[in-house]
């Protein structure tokens, strides 16, 4: 469940709040660099920040991380992940099914996603067809034991939900949000109805309160101007991706589908990484069309390490690199397609390296974000205010006379004598 609005903003004084006080998991995050180039203390408390200060500032009830040196920002989160088949590429045969093998994957997935940086994450999970129900019951119980690292939600995807066929995949998703999927999707391109398909759920959403995120290649104008006209006003909100064929559309029809879904306020993921199905199917939204037009762009990550992108990284800050190396983004209209677009995407509230917010962070080595999307190998990961992740990367160059006269940068261990 999305977490409540950000609390109003309190002074940054250095005298400890009672709840930091009595609270033996406060943290105080010292010598952190901002985006604006201020270096500060932030002082975390009950799972917010509760106060960011100059340095030396803010008392020390608490738990100490040095961050000198690190780009402190606010977490990504992953918008559009498939927990059921990530890390299969390598299985001998057909992917497995067995609840087991895909509570493992999914869970193995989502840590692996929390080193990168996601706090918080979105799978879309097969019901119906060969897994029934049982990949969702996977992906749940991985929920489940992920609780306190990272927030994950899955999306209930029947193959078909229309003619005769139908009734049973609609059956299995009203049974899929009872056990628990809270977004409801799927993939209309692929039912001989796509129409019938969007309308089946977009009134069972309407229905349970649900939101939705729908897979759509984007490729045909008119089936995106009845999705629009559609889902204009629903709420909680209706998203769709990767739409990889709009950017194949003439730029007039891409420009009208653009400015259509704006109208319906319809959030579009892209997936800068490979996305999720075939290798006709890997071209990247036009992620500068749509932002013109006023939709809100969100980036994830797609297939990870399964067939459809058996190198996939699963990487937010890789997506938000290639956004803004191959789409021309600036690096921070690139980063904010990883955040807060993407939390508002999970229905998660905003979060800025400011008092009253959630304690939910990413401290990557660096002082500048377009060297952090460049070269962002260590990484300190907090979420609710608990440090839940590290990566430490080391580089050390050979003791050679070049090295010495360019005095480059190196961390690690000092030379032997």
């Amino acid at each position: 469940m999305p977490d409540s609005q950000p609390q109003p903003h309190h002074s940054s004084s250095s005298s400890p709040s009672p709840a930091s006080a009595g609270d033996p998991a406060a943290l105080l995050l010292c010598g952190a660099r901002l985006t604006d180039g201020r270096t500060v203390d932030v002082r975390l408390g009950g799972g917010r920040i509760e106060a960011v200060g100059t340095v030396g500032s803010l008392s020390a009830y608490a738990a100490r991380v040095d961050l000198s040196g690190y780009l402190l920002l606010p977490a990504p989160a992953e918008p559009h992940g498939h927990g059921d088949t990530a890390l299969s590429a390598d299985a001998d045969g057909p992917v497995s099914y067995d609840p087991q093998d895909i509570q493992r994957r999914a869970t193995e997935a989502a840590l692996l996603q929390l080193g990168h940086g996601a706090t918080a994450l979105r799978s879309h999970v097969r019901v119906g067809d060969v897994p029934g129900l049982g990949a969702l019951a996977a992906v749940l119980q991985a929920r489940r034991a992920l609780r306190g690292l990272a927030e994950l939600t899955a999306v209930a995807m029947p193959r078909v939900l229309t003619g005769a066929a139908g009734a049973d995949g609609l059956a299995m998703l009203r049974d899929a949000v009872k056990m628990g999927a809270s977004v409801v999707g799927g993939c209309p391109d692929r039912d001989p109805d796509p129409t019938g398909y969007v309308e089946a759920v977009l009134e069972l959403a309407s229905e349970h309160g649900c939101p939705v995120d729908l897979h759509t290649d984007g490729d045909d104008p008119a089936r995106l101007a009845r999705l629009a006209a559609m889902a204009g006003g629903l709420r909680p909100g209706v998203t769709i991706g990767p739409c990889g064929g709009l950017g194949r559309l003439p730029a007039e029809a891409a420009s009208r589908a653009a400015d259509q879904l704006a109208a319906a306020g319809v959030t579009v993921v892209c997936l800068p990484q490979g996305g999720c199905g075939g290798a006709e199917r890997r071209a990247t939204a036009p992620v500068r069309l749509l932002r013109a037009a006023g939709v809100r762009v969100a980036a994830g990550s797609g297939a990870l390490r399964d067939v459809s992108n058996p190198v996939g990284r699963g990487d937010p800050l890789e997506a938000a690199y290639l956004l803004a190396s191959r789409h021309g983004l600036r690096p921070e209209e690139a980063y904010d397609a990883v955040s807060a677009s993407a939390r508002a995407v999970l229905g998660l509230p905003e979060v800025r390296v400011e008092a009253g917010f959630p304690a939910d962070l990413l401290a990557v080595r660096g002082d500048r974000l377009a060297g952090a999307l460049s070269l962002a190998y260590s990484r300190i990961v907090v979420h609710r205010g608990r440090v839940v992740a590290r990566t430490s990367a080391v580089r050390e160059y050979c003791n050679t006379p070049v090295v010495a006269a360019l005095d480059l940068p190196r961390q690690g261990r000092a030379e032997p004598p």
